[in-house]
């Protein structure tokens, strides 16, 4: 079969390029980070003038950068994982082990946390809480949202491996070439 026509190629394809094209737009936060703490140095230190929204704005970025930025990690495999048992097996025995993983921690994990999550967004989003500080961000009910948004990504990111995993386990790993996102 064409690779082009396995629809779970396509699946796979499809879900790393939404994974590609969130984690690169959202890594821009991390150079705004950078130059909007710069701006706070520069009207604290030089011009003597404070900005309780600006600062701010450094947390929701910091928070979007890694709440956000997860499921990229994960299409990269740039998480943390012990490695003595995982690193000398074979593409399959690594798929098995990817597999089980995603099945049994992953998925668990970030259904859990959309659980225990709603209703604290639900409710932030009811009341549209704002920042506690007087002159701060109107809107934190947005910051809690990514609570929510993280484990979704992360669970389209990780439906994207465990079809990966299933290819190479039938020997099909040859289909699923890593290409990059047609941005």
């Amino acid at each position: 079969m064409n690779k082009d026509n396995n629809p779970l190629v396509r699946v796979v394809r499809g879900i790393d390029c939404f994974s590609e094209v969130t984690g690169r737009a959202i890594s821009w936060l991390t150079l705004a980070m950078v130059l909007v703490t710069f701006v706070i140095v520069v009207m604290r230190y030089l011009f003597n003038v404070g900005n309780v929204a600006v600062q701010e704005s450094v947390i929701y970025m910091h928070s979007f950068v890694f709440l956000l930025g997860a499921a990229y990690t994960l299409k990269h495999d740039g998480h943390v994982r012990v490695d003595i048992i995982y690193r000398p097996l074979s593409e399959r025995g690594k798929a098995w082990v990817n597999l089980f993983g995603n099945l049994f921690m992953l998925m668990p994990v970030c259904i859990f946390f959309l659980w225990v999550s709603w209703d604290y967004v639900a409710a932030s989003w009811a009341i549209k809480e704002a920042s506690q500080e007087a002159g701060g961000i109107p809107f934190r009910y947005i910051l809690k949202t990514a609570q929510i948004a993280m484990p979704i990504l992360i669970i389209i990111q990780g439906i994207g491996e465990l079809l990966r995993d299933l290819l190479v386990i039938a020997g099909k790993a040859h289909l699923v070439v890593e290409q990059e996102p047609m941005v």
